[in-house]
């Protein structure tokens, strides 16, 4: 197979995903220069707000738990309730697709997760601040879910450039959230529900392109049953998310789709372990309480421009397998300095991890293109990204037991590390040059 010249050209698999009658018009591009644009505009705008409803508590937990009298049992909870959010919901979000599309399902979730930001803050008791989370939430996993199709379905050459800005963009809104809460809220009077509320305001400006571009979605559907021509984008497409090109419980015979939700699930477990305890680590360690935040987010940063970058490399190759191990390499490496010297080389191992926290962006393009239909990536997204977060709910669990029962780092960094292994062992398999359509 002939590897493309040109970043913006059509990725392995591309021309299996060429036109044809079954998916009603297949993957193409938005005919009209300035509805891609708007569309471009809304993925980015769209990752911006799959992060913050999660990142945003974490710097203001304590205060929530006094005003609210949330128990620490109910408080650890709450850390875990987020990869169980994103695999519950996420099984919905194929189901959805098919019957209203990838695009107006998408709309909603920016809804929802502007509703249930909103509403969070005017929590009364625990109850209410949990199922406004819940709500946040579950916006943020249809998305998560959908986001895929969406690049698939209207950038179908230009996959690795625009799962690249679409990870720039959650690895953005992950790391403002993260930094930026904490001055928002001195900033708005210290109260924590003005802090945390004010996230809602980004979900809504979110909204506005993806209500304009449902709108014209529906339109460009009623003009084509109508016997008319939609010059706007696949519109009719937009409705037909699952052709039955097989049946749908057959991805779990998938091995493609297995090594592609291990490999998701391992990823997102070092991803939630960094979260939650990396700043504890080097605290630990001897290094202020100030720093240890700025070192986290320094890890985060880091996925800002390689979540650009390394869609773009992973489009142009065969096999990803090459990237998954060197990601994995530095990951190994930057727990190991932590074992050695947490202190000493504090910057070095969250530099280190942070480009091997960059899996993701990896992850979901490799699902782009290891399938050859709309029906192939709706599934395997949802299966992969499902299963893949129900895998990292143990994770940092565990982190936390081996950390309280051993006393110190060594045990749970080396459990850390053990981790890397099977992460890097299903990213090479679900790398190789092969698609989902094909098993079946």
């Amino acid at each position: 197979m002939h590897t493309p010249p040109s970043d913006d050209l059509a990725t392995p698999g591309t021309a299996a995903s060429a036109p044809r009658p079954a998916e009603h018009g297949g993957p193409r591009r938005a005919a009209s220069p300035w509805r891609g644009r708007v569309m471009a505009a809304g993925l980015m705008l769209a990752a911006l707000n799959l992060r913050p409803a999660v990142t945003s508590l974490g710097p203001l937990l304590e205060e929530i738990r006094d005003d609210l009298g949330m128990s620490g049992t109910v408080a650890g909870v709450l850390t875990s309730v987020p990869p169980a959010c994103f695999a519950l919901f996420g099984l919905t979000a194929p189901r959805l697709a098919r019957r209203w599309g990838p695009g107006a399902i998408v709309c909603a979730g920016l809804a929802a997760i502007a509703t249930g930001l909103l509403v969070r803050p005017f929590a009364g008791g625990t109850v209410v601040f949990l199922a406004a989370s819940a709500l946040a939430l579950a916006g943020i996993a249809v998305s998560n879910i959908l986001m895929p199709v969406i690049v698939k379905r209207w950038f179908p050459d230009r996959v690795g450039t625009m799962t690249g800005l679409y990870s720039m963009g959650l690895s953005l809104g992950t790391a403002a959230a993260a930094a930026a809460t904490v001055p928002m809220t001195d900033a708005l009077g210290g109260s924590w529900r003005s802090g945390l509320g004010a996230w809602a305001l980004l979900a809504a400006v979110a909204l506005v392109p993806w209500l304009f571009l449902s709108r014209a979605a529906r339109a460009g559907t009623s003009g084509t049953e109508a016997g008319g021509t939609d010059t706007h984008a696949p519109a009719a497409a937009e409705t037909a998310a699952a052709p039955t090109d097989a049946p749908a419980t057959r991805i779990t015979r998938s091995p493609l789709a297995w090594a592609m939700a291990v490999f998701f699930g391992f990823q997102a477990t070092a991803a939630y372990i960094s979260m939650g305890w990396m700043p504890q680590i080097f605290r630990d360690a001897g290094v202020s309480a100030s720093t240890s935040g700025l070192l986290l987010a320094v890890m985060m940063a880091m996925g800002v421009p390689l979540a650009f970058v390394l869609p773009r490399i992973a489009a142009r190759l065969r096999h990803q397998g090459v990237l998954v191990i060197t990601l994995g390499v530095f990951g190994l490496a930057g727990y190991a300095g932590l074992w050695l010297a947490p202190a000493g080389g504090a910057w070095a191992w969250a530099l280190l991890l942070g480009v091997s926290n960059c899996a993701f962006p990896l992850a979901l393009t490799m699902i782009g293109m290891r399938t050859r239909t709309h029906a192939g990536v709706v599934r395997l997204s949802a299966f992969a990204q499902s299963v893949g977060y129900l895998l990292s709910i143990p994770g940092p669990l565990l982190v936390g037991v081996l950390y309280q029962h051993s006393g110190g780092w060594g045990q749970p960094l080396a459990l850390m590390a053990g981790f890397m292994v099977p992460q890097i062992v299903a990213g090479v398999l679900a790398g190789r040059d092969r698609h989902l359509e094909d098993e079946a």
